[in-house]
């Protein structure tokens, strides 16, 4: 779920702008997963970009104050939310802590890094959620170091039903700056794409495992 439609087109507005995320439906990208894909993200982008950068701090932290307070923890999701869960919570002066896929098999083999303490309320940040999996993985550590998930927020979700699902039954709650359909009316709107490649595009997000032709 969107937090509001005005930020989820301004924040697909500057990742378009950024090239965090690329559009080709002529020339699909090929994900490790073996999907082909007309999308890429990456929003580990918007750290090279402070303006964009400081635009995404502090929306998603004023999101998370309007929706759930000020937790006592921000928690980050390796690797890829770790800088902007960093930056969430110095804007929000709370605690920061980021969560391994798994723990290390080393040292202290932490899976949590940083200090939580049990019954600890904690929103976790996340860059995207394609299927939820490692997103959920987290939350499931987290569970297991017995502290108060409140919610996760991310900065965009690809929207599959899949994801829904698997949010659905893990009990977690996500809001995301942007999705999927806002991206594409966005680059609609500012002719990044025509309405014919709009059209290719949700014909993919709709069934994105067995869609690999134009």
């Amino acid at each position: 779920m969107i937090f509001n439609k005005e930020t989820a087109k301004k924040t697909a507005e500057v990742l378009l702008q950024i090239n965090a995320i690329k559009l080709q439906p002529n020339e699909p990208f090929t994900w490790a997963s073996g999907w082909k894909s007309p999308i890429y993200c990456d929003n580990r982008i918007v750290l090279s970009y402070p303006l964009i950068r400081n635009y995404i701090r502090e929306t998603m932290a004023k999101h998370i104050e309007d929706k759930y307070g000020k937790p006592d923890v921000i928690a980050g999701v390796a690797t890829g939310a770790i800088g902007i869960g960093a930056l969430v919570a110095e804007y929000l002066n709370l605690p920061f802590i980021y969560v391994r896929p798994e723990a290390k098999k080393h040292g202290r083999q932490n899976q949590i890094e940083g200090y939580v303490e049990k019954g600890q309320t904690v929103v976790v940040v996340e860059d995207l959620i394609s299927t939820g999996k490692s997103s959920l993985n987290a939350v499931n550590a987290l569970n297991k170091a017995e502290v108060n998930v409140k919610g996760m927020v991310a900065i965009f979700s690809y929207g599959f039903e899949v994801a829904k699902e698997n949010f659905k039954t893990a009990h977690v709650e996500l809001n995301t700056l942007s999705n999927y359909e806002n991206l594409l009316e966005q680059a609609l709107d500012t002719n990044y794409i025509t309405a014919k490649q709009q059209d290719i595009l949700a014909n993919w997000n709709a069934d994105p495992s067995n869609w690999n032709t134009i």
